[in-house]
Parts: structure tokens; C-alpha cells; sequence
């Protein structure tokens, strides 16, 4: 069976790449060795892995990549340091437009 894998990297600059993958150790060594010059992490390195999730279907993992690629740092940083009640908290809406904050 094959697997797919969504990776967060933290990079020398403290920036976070997130990725996706179907092999996860070939993947991190292209990232490490700098195989290739046009990637984000190129320059970026060296780099560490913070996070990466297992994914039996193209689908969801790609659909995850998309929707943490949207995510602010620190939401991103919540998730891998496994802070769940941070990401929570990160997660709720503050835009003064927000239906919470009309009175009733």
C-alpha cells in the first residue's frame, strides 16, 4: 500500500515550508543535499522536520497540504509542537465583521 506524507520544515532563516510527499525519508534528503537550486529550501538550509502526517489517500494529503500551506506561522507551530488548545484558540475567527460580535 502506498502512503502519503504532508511535512512541515523549519528553516535556517525560521521560515516553515510545508510539503508533500509519497516517500518521506527520499524526500528530505533532495531537501537536505539541495537537489534541486529552484526549490524554496535551497537557500534555506540547513533544515529540520517539525511535523509530517500519514495519508493512505492522494486526496486527503493533498487536500491537508492546501489547507495548512494556508495557515499562519503560528498556527503551523501549534500544530507541531502539538499544542492543540493554542491551535484552537488560533483557529476562531477575530475579524470585528465576525457574527459573534453583533449583539443578539
Amino acid at each position: 500500500m502506498k502512503f502519503y506524507y504532508v511535512y512541515m520544515l523549519k528553516c535556517s532563516d525560521d521560515s516553515i515550508y510545508t510539503g508533500m510527499t509519497n516517500s518521506i525519508d527520499r524526500r528530505l534528503e533532495e531537501h537536505k543535499l539541495g537537489l534541486n537550486i529552484d526549490c524554496y529550501t535551497y537557500r534555506k538550509r540547513p533544515l529540520r522536520l517539525i511535523y509530517h502526517q500519514e495519508f493512505m489517500q492522494f486526496d486527503q494529503a493533498q487536500f491537508y497540504e492546501k489547507k495548512i500551506k494556508k495557515w499562519s506561522r503560528s498556527k503551523k507551530l501549534a500544530l507541531a509542537n502539538e499544542d492543540f488548545e493554542l491551535l484552537k484558540d488560533l483557529s476562531i475567527c477575530k475579524n470585528e465583521t465576525n457574527y459573534k460580535n453583533f449583539e443578539k
